[in-house]
């Protein structure tokens, strides 16, 4: 299969406002084409209704692609899709599957955002990304420079777990590759290694070890000894050491439906595209003359010109399963060997009094047992501040990654309650209003040795296309950005077999940002 970058070249000047404050940010231009399809415009049907399928169809209805959004869940949103519960004292909450940060990397992600809100007033910025180790010891962000390699020593003096003499003991070759990143050289050089074997060679301090590195792993609710060492290099690349947008992010002011996909939806159906929520995809199947049928479980088929898929890897998976004339030998086994990320667990209790004022809105943790994180999320979020203030209460959401997949479900939930009260002992003396579990196991994994059976935008079929975090790209990117970035290449590659101007991308610098430590890391 002919790899995305063809469909892209970077370049150092923008074509437009990238809108972030790194200079060094580049733009990967769309390749050129009318403004608009030519009449009768193409029908395609994008299968999946979260941000790599949000973003495929905006970029498509915006330049007159008869666009149908198909969504087996009655909410769009994917995997930040929200939805109405009734609490034990009446009221109505909209649950989730939790916090995520909206970091200023995410160039293309805050780029569709901004269809329905030029300024991006939906979301807010915490003041701190504090992390904290078992013991009390606390790491901040707050006053850390954001320019490399300001950021990386900053860090260090004023951290209380990156001491000078902990970090004397680091394999500084062995550490190189962190300092010239490239896609896809990253993983041909580093995807056969574990993150937790990298970290091993460096010889990276013990002490330290989560709060600089297992924190990007777990990003990806998966543990350092599964995880690819090359997409944790990546990790690092974006957000510490390529970057200078620094670590501190934004989050919705409002729960998801209200501050991101209601806005978003309503932008799409201005520009004519339909909006088929409750409606699952059962098959998809090329047409002899070209083009597809498209048919949704217990409906009829129709007829589309082109088809994106944006599903996760088991909802792909599936589908292909029942496909089985999509693609090719080599490309239907591909997808097969797709894996998913261990169990995850987002626990959000509403308390009957509040969380100490001076607690942080959002808290990464470290030897806390299965607990990885707490929000509070009455601090930011409209919803859950307007709740606190009507009973005097507060709403803490508690996450924990990568969970044994046989370990008793009622005991980790236990756990991560137990947790709270010793992190934040006021929670303890409070009564649980009400509760909500959610226990999910649909991320994918990218394991040792995998980024070569990762499937790519393209697909034997000129005008099937993939989208999503799962989708192998050249622009380097991970989790919501790379939904984003994966969702506006599909979209650009059926723009561009029409003739049509597709969409502009941005990214964090290409390569690292020394040039002497560059020239270093390649003849090592």
């Amino acid at each position: 299969m002919t790899a995305p970058h063809l469909l892209l070249r970077p370049q150092a000047q923008p074509p437009a406002p990238r809108r972030g404050r790194d200079r060094r940010a580049r733009t990967w231009p769309a390749p050129a084409g009318r403004p608009r399809a030519a009449g009768p415009a193409p029908r395609t049907a994008v299968v999946g209704g979260g941000i790599a399928g949000l973003a495929a169809a905006t970029a498509l209805a915006e330049r007159g692609v008869r666009v149908d959004l198909l969504e087996a869940r009655p909410t769009l949103g994917g995997r930040l899709a929200g939805w109405s519960t009734t609490l034990a004292d009446g009221s109505t909450a909209t649950m989730s599957r939790g916090f995520h940060a909206f970091f200023r990397q995410y160039y293309n992600l805050r780029g569709l955002l901004r269809r329905a809100d030029p300024g991006l007033g939906m979301l807010v910025p915490l003041p701190d990304y504090p992390l904290q180790r078992r013991g009390g010891a606390r790491d901040s962000f707050a006053r850390v420079p954001r320019t490399p390699p300001w950021s990386a020593l900053g860090f260090a003096a004023l951290s209380p777990t990156f001491t000078w003499s902990s970090l004397a003991g680091i394999d500084p070759v062995a550490a190189l590759p962190l300092l010239d990143v490239r896609v896809p050289e990253v993983y041909e050089r580093l995807d056969g290694t574990s993150a937790q074997d990298f970290l091993d060679a460096v010889r990276f301090p013990e002490e330290a070890r989560h709060l600089a590195f297992e924190v990007f792993s777990r990003s990806f609710f998966a543990d350092p000894g599964e995880l690819s060492a090359a997409e944790l290099a990546l990790m690092f690349h974006i957000y510490f050491l390529g970057s200078s947008e620094g670590l501190l992010f934004d989050v919705p002011a409002e729960p998801f439906p209200q501050a991101l996909w209601d806005p978003l939806a309503a932008y799409l159906e201005r520009h004519g595209a339909r909006l088929r929520t409750g409606t699952a995809v059962g098959r998809v199947d090329p047409l002899a003359g070209g083009g597809f049928e498209v048919a949704p479980d217990g409906g009829p088929a129709e007829a589309y010109d082109a088809v994106v898929l944006a599903l996760d890897s088991g909802g792909l998976q599936q589908l292909v399963a029942k496909s089985p004339d999509l693609g090719d030998p080599a490309w239907r086994g591909a997808i097969g060997t797709l894996r998913q990320a261990p169990p995850f667990l987002v626990s959000r209790l509403w308390l009957d009094r509040p969380v100490r004022a001076d607690r942080p809105g959002f808290l990464g943790t470290s030897g806390y047992g299965p607990l990885d994180n707490v929000s509070v999320l009455d601090r930011w979020e409209g919803e859950a501040r307007r709740w606190a203030d009507r009973t005097g209460g507060s709403v803490v959401e508690l996450h924990a990654y990568a969970v044994d997949a046989g370990a008793d479900r009622r005991t980790v939930e236990d756990r991560l309650l137990a947790e709270l009260h010793r992190i934040y002992p006021e929670t303890a003396a409070a009564r649980t209003v009400d509760v909500r579990h959610e226990w999910r196991a649909d991320c994918p994994l990218f394991p040792v040795g995998g980024y070569g059976d990762r499937p790519e935008v393209r697909t034997p079929h000129p005008r099937l296309v993939l989208a999503g975090d799962l989708v192998r790209t050249r622009v380097p990117c991970a989790l919501m950005e790379r939904a984003a970035t994966t969702g506006f290449e599909a979209a650009n590659h059926l723009l561009q077999g029409w003739g049509v101007q597709g969409q502009h991308l941005w990214s964090v610098p290409t390569a690292g940002r020394s040039a002497p430590l560059r020239a270093l890391a390649r003849r090592l």
